[in-house]
């Protein structure tokens, strides 16, 4: 088993493969971390006894403290020390406990104490046994710290079929062996996820019995991408060619399809639509969110201009975008700076009123189309 860390400007995929296959991901961008694990001192400003807890203000952002997590008894002004349990969701702010030293909290205003273990460190306590792959010097000097053991420096972490793999968790369909598709569609509410037989069912036997045993037969990949794209919250299946009232005897293979999973999902039955039902935790963001966005458009245009860089040492084409994609780009602390590092020459980024939200294109010095 390893973890392989494939790096471009402010980014690194992080891909934890076992016998050629990859079981674990994660998207890594050390410039704009997701909290998750993070140390604060913070102030209370307001306790809601209708939502069981209590805001509290920390460096920068606002967080939320249950009661079950030692918001009970607290008053507005009142300062502790609190850890990020979940990244902050859309508007609603990072998710917050205070069971930590409260020792810690030395008055002052809120500010950060310690920032949490990032994707690598967290995979490698998960894969204690697992060998590091890297491909980028620079961020190999700062993992062996961080994942506290041994860093290997190697070109092309990335194999073509692990690259296959990687590419097609942002794609919303699946083709497994065999023709079977899931088709997986995230909305604001829930995560729709359908199985295709597609050219599954072709040969003998019963159509009731070879519909069961595809069913039963794609559930390991559709709980391992459940895991790999990190899906969170509610999720639908709707399974393929069975009555609501067949499905209901897939029920032991859900749970053992989840089972492998860290964050221990649950499969909680089926509507009375024949709709399997599973909630998982949310703690990271899912990787839809992470690959939308003006900060991964802004990455993507980074990778672009290295790209462009390595084809023609000579040439560093400039970086026109919207406004959305260079502030954002301007506010993570690491990616422009990573570019530089890499290429040693600073990119021009222009801002572009006139673009598409989330769009970007290479331009010459001269400001022409590259």
């Amino acid at each position: 088993m390893s973890i392989r860390v494939a790096a471009s400007p402010g980014e690194a995929q992080v891909a934890v493969v076992a016998s050629d296959r990859l079981v674990d991901y994660a998207l890594w961008r050390p410039g704009a971390p997701d909290g998750v694990g993070d140390l604060h001192v913070g102030r209370v400003t307001a306790v809601v006894p209708a939502m069981a807890g209590a805001f509290v203000a920390l460096a920068d952002h606002q967080g939320f403290l249950p009661d079950s997590e030692g918001g009970k008894g607290l008053t507005v002004g009142t300062i502790l020390a609190v850890r990020v349990t979940r990244a902050a969701q859309g508007s609603k702010g990072p998710r917050l406990t205070a069971r930590v030293d409260q020792a810690l909290a030395a008055g002052g205003p809120p500010r950060m104490l310690q920032r949490g273990p990032g994707p690598v460190a967290r995979l490698a306590e998960r894969h204690p046994d697992a060998a590091i792959l890297v491909d980028d010097a620079g961020l190999a000097v700062a993992l062996r710290a961080e994942a506290g053991r041994p860093v290997s420096v190697t070109a092309g972490v990335f194999d073509a079929d692990i690259a296959d793999a990687v590419d097609a968790l942002s794609r919303p369909v699946v083709v497994l062996p065999g023709g079977a598709r899931l088709s997986i569609w995230p909305t604001p509410a829930l995560v729709a996820i359908d199985v295709d037989a597609g050219g599954a069912l072709e040969g003998g036997g019963g159509a009731r019995g070879r519909h069961e045993a595809l069913n039963r037969s794609v559930l390991p990949a559709l709980a391992a991408q459940i895991r790999l794209r990190n899906l969170s919250g509610g999720i639908v299946v709707d399974l393929a060619g069975l009555s609501p009232r067949r499905r209901t005897a897939l029920a032991p293979d859900f749970v053992r399809a989840l089972a492998d999973d860290p964050l221990r999902p649950r499969f909680l039955g089926f509507t009375a639509l024949g709709l399997a039902e599973i909630v998982r935790a949310r703690v990271h963001p899912p990787l839809h969110e992470l690959l939308s966005g003006p900060l991964a458009a802004g990455l993507a245009g980074l990778k672009a201009v290295l790209a462009a860089h390595g084809q023609d040492p000579r040439r560093m084409p400039a970086l026109r975008a919207h406004p959305a994609v260079v502030s954002a780009l301007q506010s993570d602390d690491v990616a422009l700076a990573d570019l530089v590092r890499r290429t040693g020459r600073a990119v021009t980024v222009r801002s572009d009123p006139s673009l598409p939200p989330f769009t970007w294109l290479l331009e010459t010095d001269n400001g022409q189309g590259a």
